[in-house]
């Protein structure tokens, strides 16, 4: 795959798109897609090396050049080892399971091949992904260019813009302003509202206990911010209402927790995402050891 080939126009061209890849979301979801017991999948070369993550998250690359053929582009990757949040919240993600070993060891790997690729990719010691394709896209809003920040993860939606438009490769679904609002019931602005309303199991973002996707976007609309609904806490009726009271203090972290940093300082510049010529060698000597057409 020759990525400058596809190239006309300069990094400048404001008509061309920014892509920003969270590579850590499409690891996990390429894994799990691809490695499933229930309906039997497992990939794996033919010495029994697992390979799933790797298959999926080369398509997904492929298959955003063949779309945008993007003229600047990076894949981002969470660092290893704690972040801010969890200096503010010590039980932030404490629930999740400890990544399977068959994943673990095929990270490298994906990293080295998108590197053959010719594609800028970068991991931030202390942040995670968001924290990194947030300053981005808004270096990119700031400069009136269009960028596709490619994820499956929800929480991104807090960025889409007139600018930024988010797509899942995986799904093959495109999620502007508009369908944020349609999907989510708020429009992005309320999106961090709405995530420390309804909190996070998965991330172990507490949010108000009993309260779902329909009640948050309900209060939202109603009350209009999530300071608002504090301060108006009064008014709401309920059981519900009542968990909303007992859960004044802890909103404030929640939404805390839940909010991409867009202001954090980083070595990274709109300059530096220019994807180079690949090399074809490396590439092929990959893609042979796992066994990919």
């Amino acid at each position: 795959m020759n990525n400058n080939s596809e190239q006309s126009t300069s990094a400048n061209d404001k008509s061309a798109p920014l892509i920003l890849v969270d590579g850590s979301s499409y690891l996990f979801r390429a894994y799990h897609t691809l490695n499933n017991e229930k309906l039997g999948r497992y990939m794996a070369t033919s010495d029994g090396k697992p390979s799933g993550a790797i298959y999926g998250v080369v398509n997904m690359l492929k298959s955003l050049f063949k779309q945008y053929a993007p003229h600047q582009i990076a894949v981002v990757f969470d660092a290893k080892g704690k972040t801010f949040r969890n200096d503010m919240y010590p039980e932030y993600k404490a629930h999740r399971p400890p990544m399977p070993d068959e994943l673990r060891e095929q990270i490298e790997p994906i990293h080295e091949i998108i590197r053959a690729m010719g594609i800028p990719l970068f991991i931030v010691p202390g942040v995670e992904a968001d924290d990194v394709i947030g300053p981005l896209a808004q270096q990119a809003s700031d400069a009136e260019r269009h960028t596709v920040v490619s994820t499956s993860d929800k929480d991104m939606a807090q960025l889409v813009s007139n600018h930024v438009t988010l797509v899942n490769t995986m799904t093959d679904t495109k999620m502007d302003a508009q369908g944020v609002a349609e999907k989510f019931g708020v429009p992005p602005e309320r999106i961090i509202d709405y995530l420390a309303l309804v909190g996070d199991t998965v991330d172990n973002i507490p949010g108000v206990p009993k309260v779902g996707p329909k009640t948050a976007a309900k209060w939202l609309t109603q009350y209009g911010t999530l300071d608002d609904i504090i301060t108006r806490a009064e008014e709401v009726g309920g059981k519900v209402g009542e968990n909303l009271r007992n859960s004044l203090d802890q909103l404030p972290l929640s939404k805390e927790l839940a909010t991409i940093k867009c202001d954090v300082e980083l070595d990274i510049h709109l300059t530096d995402l220019t994807p180079h010529e690949p090399d074809e060698s490396a590439l092929l000597e990959y893609f042979a050891a796992w066994e990919f057409k």
